[in-house]
């Protein structure tokens, strides 16, 4: 048996913002519904990138987790995003985090410090000495200025039994295959970080994506991984063609401001607002999003979903 349930489709979800800059408790209520329904996702990320978890203090970041765990009631698993570039205080953040109703957490590499290869080791088996929870790294070198090498996530695989995966958000599927060929723990999964190449990495291995555009689109999501998953190819090949232009758009003027735009315009939250640094899409950027997302429906629609 898994000592985790984080296969298949994964949604980073969106944290929504009222008007005034608060959290939008009733859009996260009707997006995570959303969700939910007809069981398409297989886990929830709270509070990755997608969710702007650095402009949410503390106190919002718990608020909105419980919130989170609360409505879900057990109807998928939960993962939590929680890192840092300062070791000793996240580990002391995870170990003080309440764990209820939370399967796994994510942590993403120590960005600014531009830590060597052993400095990442050393920091994510600090971590997992702390951690109740199984842990999942992130690399993202594009945010974090240094890409986490295959050999260190195997060196960690077969170090700590609790660090159980890893979102592999380098754009580089070959990445995945080095890792899913080393001799690693059964269990440990490599998980798509881009939902662009998320086809592509599962060729290379990996078992699974953490999605954006899941967040919209939940079901195609789901049919498009787990199709790829199976080893139907073309299938999955063909699904992810027809949302390579929505895909292009989401990223184009920077996560999350693309995937808020969406949402606000299929009605799954009441306004786009994010926290500065980032700001909303131009009204360009919105118009073709509200086209492709048209066409998109009517795809879906095509298909049964």
């Amino acid at each position: 048996m898994s000592k985790h349930p984080f296969t298949g489709l994964g949604v980073a979800l969106v944290t929504p913002f009222t008007d005034d800059n608060k959290i939008d408790y009733k859009s996260l209520e009707r997006l995570l519904e959303h969700l939910l329904r007809d069981q398409a996702m297989d886990f929830l990320v709270v509070h990755g990138t997608t969710g702007e978890s650095p402009c949410l203090t503390r106190p919002e970041r718990e608020a909105v987790t419980r919130r989170v765990v609360d409505q879900v009631a057990g109807r998928c698993p939960i993962m939590v995003g929680l890192g840092g570039n300062d070791t000793v205080e996240t580990g002391e953040r995870i170990q003080a985090m309440d764990t209820h109703g939370v399967s796994g957490i994510l942590s993403v590499v120590p960005y600014y410090n531009k830590p060597s290869q052993e400095g990442i080791f050393q920091h994510f088996s600090y971590l997992a000495q702390r951690s109740e929870l199984p842990l999942v790294l992130y690399n993202v070198p594009g945010r974090v200025g240094v890409n986490m090498a295959p050999d260190t996530v195997v060196r960690l695989a077969r170090t700590h039994n609790n660090i159980v995966g890893v979102k592999e958000a380098s754009g580089f599927p070959q990445q995945a295959e080095q890792i899913s060929s080393a001799e690693i723990p059964e269990d440990f999964v490599v998980l798509s970080g881009d939902d662009a190449l998320s086809v592509a990495f599962v060729q290379n291995g990996a078992r699974g994506v953490i999605s954006v555009v899941g967040n919209a689109y939940p079901r195609l999501t789901s049919r498009l991984i787990h199709l790829a998953m199976d080893g139907r190819y073309n299938e999955a090949d063909m699904i992810q063609t027809a949302m390579r232009q929505l895909n292009t758009q989401l990223f184009q003027e920077g996560n999350p401001a693309g995937i808020k735009a969406l949402l606000h315009l299929m009605g799954l939250i009441d306004t786009e607002r994010l926290r500065l640094p980032l700001v909303c899409v131009s009204q360009e950027l919105r118009g073709r999003l509200d086209e492709t997302r048209r066409a998109l429906e009517g795809y879906s629609g095509t298909l049964g979903l």
